[in-house]
């Protein structure tokens, strides 16, 4: 038996409850709670639901005046199952299932506002080339205690004491947070997610996982989205409550998702390989392309108004266009080691955004520089944040025009998707610039 398949999923007379789930533009799962009796209906793929949910904003509110809700007369999609089948969740009371559905439209055709169908027509073009994407993922997030307004390191469950300091690769965070680490790796081995190594983060609370590499970018994706629901669920199960937020702490590390990928031929061969440090003709092709799209997918990067306070210069997350071999201060990172690993590693996402819009955007991005046989500018050695160079959207409100009007994105995604995710997230703009925040009070109320 595989190792990454599911191995303890509940027997369908076990199962008491079913939820069946599409994801959003804004990766949140979004579907039906049901009895276990449905679940031949749902693996049959006869669910409807409105293909209006793909573009809901963050609040769960449709857009308004948006094309999906009044041109269309919100009309139903039909969800099928993805092929993952019933994902076993752990933490519940009672034996329930989670079953990751897409959406198709009524004609049978693929809804292509949904954010996992732009991934798979972007592995399709990799096919027409011969060409398989291998995609590995590392994701960071804080777990902080749920009691308050406004989010707090979690007390140590070993000696009490609230987590005060950073504690970057701190075997104790580890040891003290062991119980909660065990039961992640359980749920996710029972979900065939390849959870990998776990370290302890630059900031109190935060810990990262990675994922092992994947010759499948729609099951990592997969496995991405549905670590995101494991640890949440098991957070709550300890006591904790867990956040993939960009920044949660203005003073603390930011949380990112970062993206490493080579690409295989036919015979299974590294075709970013060239046996050496410099990779191959190929490589350079693929940083080119990254390089030449970043800037227009930012909003997928950096998709919420808490992403940019992640991006700020100087932050420790990428600002610039930029790339480098073993260079954490750029953008697009070339790692080292065996060079029958080499490989390119995206620095840019944060863990807040949509795992299926990340890794379509940096396939694309890559696919692009190949098929054009694009040359990137030297790479950087030494410090990228201090020299002069071409940067990331500094707020929410460029990159948003910056997907809007970017001529590469429609190389990438639909016209459907990039105008739902232009629509949804002008829209959340609207209402955060609507908001005057504890701060503006207190430096303005009685002063100006």
């Amino acid at each position: 038996m595989n190792e990454d398949e599911p191995i303890s999923a509940p027997a369908p007379q076990e199962l008491e409850n079913i939820f069946g789930c599409v994801c959003d533009l804004n990766g949140v799962l979004r579907g039906k709670r049901m009895p276990a009796d449905q679940l031949d209906k749902v693996m049959a793929g006869t669910v409807r639901m409105p293909l209006s949910i793909c573009g809901l904003d963050i609040w769960g509110e449709d857009i308004e005046g948006g094309a999906m809700v009044f041109e269309t007369g919100d009309a139903d999609g039909v969800c099928v199952p993805t092929g993952r089948g019933a994902m076993p969740m752990s933490w519940t009371r009672k034996p329930t299932a989670l079953i990751p559905l897409w959406m198709n439209e009524e004609s049978g055709a693929p809804f292509l506002g949904d954010p996992r169908r732009a991934l798979a027509n972007v592995v399709e073009r990799f096919k027409t080339h011969g060409l398989t994407p291998v995609v590995a993922t590392e994701l960071e997030f804080y777990l902080i205690d749920p009691s308050g307004d406004h989010p707090a390191p979690p007390c140590s469950p070993i000696t009490g004491k609230r987590l005060t300091s950073d504690g970057a690769l701190c075997l104790d965070e580890l040891e003290h947070f062991d119980a909660f680490l065990n039961d992640v790796y359980a749920a996710c081995h029972s979900q065939g997610i390849p959870a990998d190594s776990a370290i302890s983060e630059n900031g109190a609370g935060q810990f990262e996982i990675n994922m092992r590499h994947v010759a499948d970018p729609l099951r990592a994706a997969d496995d991405a989205l549905l670590f995101k629901r494991v640890v949440r669920g098991i957070a709550r199960q300890h006591g904790f409550a867990a956040t993939f937020m960009a920044k949660p702490y203005g003073d603390r590390a930011g949380s990112g998702f970062h993206v490493h990928m080579s690409i295989t031929d036919d015979e299974g061969r590294n075709l970013f390989d060239n046996g050496g440090e410099d990779g191959t003709p190929m490589m350079l092709n693929a940083v080119a392309g990254l390089l030449e799209t970043i800037q227009q997918n930012a909003l997928i990067f950096a998709p919420h108004e808490n992403s940019f306070r992640r991006l700020l210069p100087g932050a420790h997350a990428p600002s610039n266009v930029a790339w480098g071999y073993e260079n954490r201060t750029v953008a697009i990172r070339i790692p080292g080691g065996d060079h029958k690993a080499r490989r390119i590693e995206h620095r840019v996402a944060g863990a807040d955004a949509n795992p299926y819009l990340v890794l379509a955007s940096v396939l694309g991005g890559a696919l692009l520089g190949i098929e054009r046989e694009l040359t990137p500018p030297p790479a950087i050695t030494g410090d990228a944040y201090s020299l002069d160079l071409p940067h990331l959207p500094l707020d929410w409100a460029t990159a948003i025009r910056a997907f809007q009007n970017g001529t590469l994105v429609t190389e990438i995604y639909s016209r459907r998707l990039q105008k739902m995710f232009v629509e949804c997230k002008k829209q959340e703009q609207a209402r955060f610039n609507r908001h005057v925040t504890e701060l503006e009070f207190h430096s303005y109320l009685e002063i100006v």
